[in-house]
């Protein structure tokens, strides 16, 4: 009767745990640790390196989170800077789950901010939540046919979209630089940016003075969307076997191009959110070289958490704290920001190592 009580018991674990991996793609004992260990070698690493400058750690890091989460205004400061973190973290673990190398959302999120300037001064006199609508229909648009166009290329040329990618970056990055120099310029900026929106098409902000804005709450969905997506409908059942096994995957009857097709598309239009929620929350208006990186960064998170959408949704929350506390540290401590970039280069060093296991079990499947 015991050995039949135990053999229940287990049973009722087992289903648990399976419960949690599905939701939430995560193992939750083997990632939670990983991810620990990442942080706490990178802090080490960060404390190593002020000791050996002569600086004191534990005034630096307790400055840092002080900055970053001691106050009702330091903490909407930390969720503002994760927000953009947040879209492009989902952008990549959908893309990289599916075993697409997608590294091209930042081409999506300039060209995506910059549309949804254009919508917010071109149609002033629309209503706000018309007007706000069509920025974001058109950023999400923009983004997504840009992110299309290498998974068409490698579908139908053979062109491997981790290079194509990573280049038309640097078309679409350049290409809005000359839109605000050029065709849409302003006389009298000193910064190639383009004109302000209207009233009507900017986010509301959530936690005054501080610019956390509705942008927030929108990615805080998408990636409640994106858990579901992908643990719980057809589309997140072909996106993991596409991306464990393409080949069985095809035998299956799974449309492997259209899966490619459809997980480029979604990255895209998670990366012009992200900029379209720049320009209307933050900015209200296209500023040339507005991101400091925010893809690639979204692009660690989701290596480091393993393509686990729960993971990169906290540890894109962990990014904007450093982000937010790194300058406000400065002011607070003699330790400069540039200790911010160490810990994020340890993280992005870890990282490296699993994008490399991820090519390496790519080469074995193909």
């Amino acid at each position: 009767m015991k050995a039949k009580t135990s053999s229940l018991s287990n049973a009722d674990k087992s289903r648990k745990t399976f419960f949690l991996n599905e939701w939430f793609g995560i193992q939750i004992i083997p990632s939670t640790l990983r991810v620990i260990l990442t942080l706490a070698i990178a802090f080490l690493m960060g404390a190593i390196v002020m000791w050996v400058s002569g600086k004191d750690a534990l005034q630096a890091y307790n400055a840092l989170f002080q900055s970053s989460l001691g106050s009702r205004t330091a903490i909407a400061n930390s969720l503002l800077a994760a927000t953009p973190i947040l879209f492009t973290s989902m952008a990549a673990v959908i893309a990289f789950r599916a075993g697409v190398f997608n590294v091209g959302v930042e081409g999506s999120l300039y060209l995506g901010a910059f549309a949804a300037a254009w919508v917010g001064f071109t149609f002033t006199n629309l209503q706000s939540w018309v007007l706000i609508t069509l920025c974001l229909c058109a950023s999400a648009i923009v983004g997504g046919v840009w992110c299309l166009i290498p998974g068409l290329l490698k579908l139908r040329l053979g062109v491997d979209e981790l290079v194509t990618t990573i280049l038309l970056n640097y078309v679409a990055i350049l290409f809005t630089e000359y839109l605000v120099n050029g065709p849409f310029l302003v006389p009298g900026l000193a910064n190639a940016m383009s004109e302000q929106i209207a009233p009507g098409a900017r986010l509301v902000r959530l936690m005054p003075p501080s610019q956390l804005n509705l942008s927030f709450i929108i990615a805080i969905v998408v990636a409640i969307i994106v858990i579901y997506i992908m643990h719980k409908t057809t589309l997140g059942y072909e996106i993991r076997m596409v991306g464990d096994n393409p080949d069985f995957a095809r035998w299956s009857g799974i449309n492997v191009s259209s899966v490619i097709e459809k997980v480029m598309f979604i990255g895209g239009i998670l990366g012009g959110l992200a900029g379209a929620g720049q320009v209307m929350g933050v900015h209200y208006r296209f500023i040339a070289g507005f991101s400091p990186g925010l893809a690639f960064t979204g692009v660690t998170v989701a290596l480091l958490v393993r393509n686990s959408p729960l993971g990169a949704l906290l540890v894109a929350l962990l990014f904007g704290i450093l982000r937010s506390g790194g300058a406000t540290m400065e002011l607070m401590s003699d330790v400069p920001r540039d200790l911010i970039r160490v810990l994020e280069a340890t993280l992005i060093f870890f990282a490296a190592i699993e994008f490399g296991s991820l090519i390496r079990r790519r080469r074995r499947v193909n």
